[in-house]
């Protein structure tokens, strides 16, 4: 199915049924050098730079009960391996990442599959939409939490050997994470040539760092039977064991990039990345770790730079921010995306998006989600202060998206055709996991786990005040459309005045006639000679190609003279856009052009006729409670303006205005 985006921004209508994406593992890319490269620095930026501070948060709660160190570390060590070998291995990059919309990935992309955004209110799918625009928000509380967190730990080295230091390692972090968002609109295209040579090194540190904590106390290979864990879980006690398996959680966040990731790189790029080197590094790593805590108890404090020979400290700082800078820039570009696809979708009203490389779609800049993540990120690094206090605020939200992500998954896999016991026992296990390891984070709510969620509930509550309006917003409008059948017999009637020239109203819908044509006609009695009625789809593919852009239909003929061997008259023109591409008009006009659906003399003298609309809430009429219209209203006012969104030139637009009570 498709849509038509709110244009100015109305809820979309109903087209004919594209193709439904086929049955899993659309492939685009093959395991090339090249790609596994660019993978570790965006996909893996956020799981590999976990170890420096998973290990210790989750050996610090197996401790708090009363264990004894050794035991302690050998149960945390066992119960991160196995979660990233069930949760990160097996979940995402055997099983979430087939469930792939001709290549693409991501809870917005999911949706998509699902065709939740024709869901009517009351119904089964509308509560699917609504779960899934949760987990959607959800990815902006974690990619305010991440860079924090993150930056934080990386710099907190410095303490090991200067404890003298520790005043100073906020004002850095912040100096750091302030240069990092002011340096967004640049883009990342030339930085991002660095993110893999730079994690590979990284991963390849972590891999020497691990064996040789390993060969002074290889006792801790225990650690690989999963029974440790488990037995060490049973006789802590519930609440340690409930802090213990929150603690670990950390290690496995940044998995879900696998999935989002999945159309820049691809499923055989990212799993031979991941299988090849980031989950071995990451198992002898954290190994490495144990075997440190093991051998010197007093190195819980920081067992990541403990574990470096003393000369390599101050290096290994500076190595550790660089990634972790990474793995901000990866979460916010990641936020980026998300912001772009939603405004496609209709879950978000208009921003603008700049395109920060020619060459590149992904590379895109949205300034007010720039400005509004770093003020939330800066806000945890303040209020939290440490990478500890941190630790208590993330993991929440990613448990609750991983585990929407894989009842969504669930839905999918029954849409195409696989067999529902299979289905229920595999994805119901994988749910259940989820299920243990949110209710693990949950107790982590009062000490900042409020923090991602608040941002969360924040976003999703503006994302369904959005679509809620535009749905009462277009229920208004067409009660205000004159028929087409009205309009022709008005011109008969009444002949307006010919103008040269052609013009373009853009509408939202694909019948009846745009108010801005109507509200023309009735105030200047004038009609220029050739018009067309255009309406951007988004469709619930990633991609659609230029010779399928245009869609173009008779709606009156011989309105005007005739040029050449083509009757001017009114036509309608529908140009569809995947929901991972940027609408331009005036280019899907040259598409519908070069296609012979329209002839080349309507594009000499154009001018594009908008409507602006100024929403006006009102009590009387039946639709939201006065207070989110008057949200509503503040967000169309403020949305980008609908010439701008859609690449038409500033010059040859009019707008039209029209006041409207919801």
């Amino acid at each position: 199915m498709s849509q038509a985006l709110p244009s100015a921004a109305a809820p979309a209508v109903d087209l004919p049924a594209a193709p439904v994406a086929r049955k899993p593992g659309a492939v685009r890319h093959g395991p090339g050098a090249a790609l596994m490269l660019g993978a570790l620095g965006v996909v893996y930026g956020d799981i590999g730079t976990s170890p420096l501070y998973a290990f210790k948060e989750a050996v610090k709660a197996a401790t708090a009960g009363g264990a004894s160190v050794p035991a302690a570390a050998t149960g945390a060590v066992s119960l991160i391996l196995w979660s990233l070998i069930l949760i990160v291995s097996l979940k995402y990059a055997v099983l979430i990442l087939r469930a792939d919309n001709r290549g693409e990935g991501g809870i917005v992309a999911m949706l998509a599959l699902l065709g939740a955004r024709q869901a009517r209110p009351g119904t089964g799918r509308a509560l699917l939409l609504v779960v899934g625009l949760v987990g959607a928000a959800l990815l902006y509380g974690d990619g305010a939490i991440t860079p924090a967190i993150s930056v934080l730990s990386a710099i907190e080295g410095v303490k090991v050997d200067a404890p003298a230091l520790g005043p100073y390692v906020v004002p850095i972090t912040l100096v750091i994470l302030v240069g990092l968002f002011l340096v967004q609109h640049k883009g990342v295209a030339a930085i991002g040539r660095v993110f893999g040579p730079v994690m590979l090194v990284w991963f390849v540190v972590l891999g020497l760092l691990g064996i040789a904590g390993i060969i002074a106390k290889p006792e801790i290979l225990a650690a690989a039977n999963p029974l440790r864990a488990v037995d060490f879980l049973v006789h802590a006690g519930w609440h340690v064991s409930f802090l213990m398996l929150g603690a670990a959680f950390l290690a496995v966040t940044g998995g879900e990039a696998m999935y989002a990731d999945l159309g820049h790189f691809g499923a055989p790029a990212i799993r031979f990345a991941w299988f090849g080197l980031v989950l071995p590094a990451l198992l002898i790593h954290y190994c490495g770790q144990g075997a440190l805590i093991i051998a010197d108890p007093g190195a819980i404090e920081n067992p990541f730079y403990r574990l470096a020979p003393d000369w390599a400290h101050y290096p290994l700082v500076a190595l550790a921010t660089m990634a972790t800078v990474i793995a901000s820039q990866a979460v916010i570009s990641g936020v980026y995306s998300l912001t772009q696809q939603s405004i496609q979708l209709g879950f978000m009203p208009m921003m603008r998006v700049v395109h920060t490389d020619r060459d590149e779609r992904g590379q895109i800049y949205v300034p007010a989600v720039n400005w509004l993540l770093a003020a939330a990120t800066l806000t945890a690094v303040v209020v939290f202060g440490s990478s500890d206090a941190l630790a208590g605020a993330y993991g929440i939200a990613v448990s609750m998206l991983m585990g929407i992500t894989t009842l969504l998954a669930a839905l999918i896999a029954l849409r195409w055709g696989y067999n529902p016991i299979l289905v229920f026992a595999v994805n119901g296990a994988f749910l259940t996991l989820d299920a243990v390891f949110f209710a693990a984070n949950s107790v982590k709510l009062f000490e900042g786990g409020w923090f991602p969620l608040l941002l969360a509930a924040a976003v999703a509550f503006l994302m369904l005040t959005w679509m809620t309006g535009n749905r009462v917003l277009e229920s208004v409008r067409q009660t205000m459309r004159m028929s087409e059948a009205t309009f022709l017999a008005r011109l008969t009637s009444h002949p307006p005045v010919t103008l040269p020239g052609t013009a373009a109203f853009l509408t939202a819908a694909t019948d009846g006639i745009p108010m801005a044509l109507g509200r023309l006609l009735e105030r200047s009695r004038c009609l220029h000679e050739r018009i067309l009625l255009i309406t951007v789809v988004y469709e619930e593919e990633p991609v659609i190609c230029a010779a399928e852009r245009a869609q173009v239909t008779l709606v009156a003929q011989g309105i005007r003279k005739a040029i050449s061997k083509y009757t001017p008259g009114m036509e309608r023109v529908v140009l569809r856009y995947g929901f991972m591409q940027t609408a331009s008009i005036p280019e899907g006009l040259r598409c519908a052009v070069a296609s012979g659906l329209l002839p080349p003399e309507y594009l000499e003298d154009i001018t594009y006729f908008v409507g602006h609309e100024v929403v006006i809430p009102s009590p009387t009429h039946p639709g939201m409670a006065p207070w989110r219209e008057a949200m509503f209203s503040f967000m169309k006012r403020n949305a980008e303006r609908t010439g701008a969104h859609f690449g038409l030139p500033t010059r040859q637009i009019v707008e039209v205005g029209t006041e409207i009570e919801i």
